[in-house]
């Protein structure tokens, strides 16, 4: 290996060294692990863990050292880190995947541990070493040098910012709400970019907003939601957009907290069901009887076995019922489809009983008895079909 090839991975490590903390269709994440015995590692672990949002993966290198995933979320950023025995060696972060592309990560402890070896004497001593000097221009030593002093500086900050975050995630499970936000704050002070960092301090206002009342819980629900837009103006994700519709509703902000919670479903069609719930059930809060049986219907569609959805759409229906002239109970259209699908759904709960005792109370001309789809019906008057042995 020429000393300029050396030169370039000791700047590499360096810089990855460096690196602060972090803040569908698929790619996918390959590499090599080299041991420092030089031999290909097998079952090695490797982490692959998103930073931008909640995603962690894993798997070992194989007998050749080598592993590949290729069910990895693209657009996504990674840290990728190589685990031995429990300990993390090394790390790779900021990988940024692509649209059907491929990232390779390669691992060599042996290089590694050789070169890092050298460079922190090197740091220890404040000089560097023959072997890093040779052919090396003024220039570059100056830049070796700008990094060994960047990386103290780095680890110093890191260092102040797990700090502020640790602390300030332990406030918050106190419920310090003040001491969580002052924490968060000096975190978000040293590193803007950490949505996580955001997340958390919107969360603490959040909860705080709810021991407070009048203006002061107002103005801590309007520094959530606002917070909760900073981190999804970095990176949309669905649930922060559910986060901050929650929030909106309270603020009284329906149209805002509809368009929120209905990015969340776009988003993430798999819990839209979830979605259009909350939001049926922050408008059934409001006394938005047509908008929550909208949000229900909509729940119901994204998600067929969505039992308090089914439910709670049929109370809102029965909350519009009519009587006629005789004083018979009409209950709208699909009231009593969703109560029967309460009743099919969740056979024996306490919502499948006041199901059904709703559906004896209504109309005695109504056919209450859950019919399976596609079964054909009893004509009137039929006798029940025998059972066949």
């Amino acid at each position: 290996m020429n000393s300029n090839r050396g030169l370039a991975f000791v700047l590499t490590a360096l810089l990855l060294m460096c690196t602060g903390v972090a803040s569908a269709q698929l790619s996918r994440v390959r590499g090599k692990v080299i041991g420092e015995d030089g031999k290909p590692m097998q079952n090695a672990v490797i982490k692959i863990d998103r930073t931008d949002m909640k995603g962690n993966y894993q798997l070992k290198t194989n007998k050749k050292g080598e592993y590949l995933h290729a069910g990895i979320p693209f657009g996504g950023t990674y840290d990728v880190t190589l685990v031995v025995n429990g300990e993390d060696r090394d790390r790779v972060g900021g990988v940024r995947t692509k649209f059907g592309g491929e990232e390779e990560i390669n691992f060599n402890l042996q290089e590694l541990a050789e070169k890092i070896k050298a460079t922190q004497a090197a740091a220890q001593e404040g000089t560097l070493t023959d072997d890093q000097t040779r052919g090396m221009s003024k220039e570059q030593k100056e830049a070796m040098e700008k990094a060994l002093a960047e990386r103290k500086k780095q680890m110093a900050k890191n260092t102040e910012l797990n700090n502020a975050f640790n602390a300030g995630m332990e406030a918050l499970q106190a419920k310090n709400y003040d001491a969580a936000v002052e924490n968060f704050e000096k975190a978000y002070a040293l590193d803007a970019t950490q949505t996580v960092i955001i997340e958390n301090m919107a969360r603490a206002y959040s909860e705080k907003a709810e021991t407070l009342r009048g203006d002061e819980r107002n103005a801590a629900l309007g520094k959530a939601a606002e917070l909760y837009g900073k981190s999804l103006e970095a990176t949309p994700n669905a649930p922060v957009y559910n986060n901050r519709g929650l929030i909106l509703a309270k603020m009284g902000d329906m149209d805002g907290a509809k368009a929120s919670l209905e990015q969340a479903a776009q988003l993430d069609p798999q819990n839209a069901g979830m979605y259009y719930y909350n939001l049926g059930a922050e408008l059934v809060n409001r006394n938005n009887t047509d908008g929550a049986i909208e949000a229900f219907k909509l729940a119901t569609t994204a998600d067929p076995r969505h039992v308090n959805a089914h439910y709670q759409l049929a109370m809102s229906l029965i909350g519009k019922a009519q009587m006629d002239d005789k004083g018979n109970v009409i209950p709208p259209e699909g009231t009593i489809e969703a109560l029967q699908k309460v009743v099919s759904l969740a056979p024996g709960t306490p919502a499948a009983e006041q199901a059904s005792a709703m559906l004896e109370t209504l109309s005695g001309s109504v056919d209450t008895r859950y019919t399976a789809p596609g079964a054909q019906k009893a004509k009137p008057g039929a006798a029940p079909a025998k059972r066949r042995n």
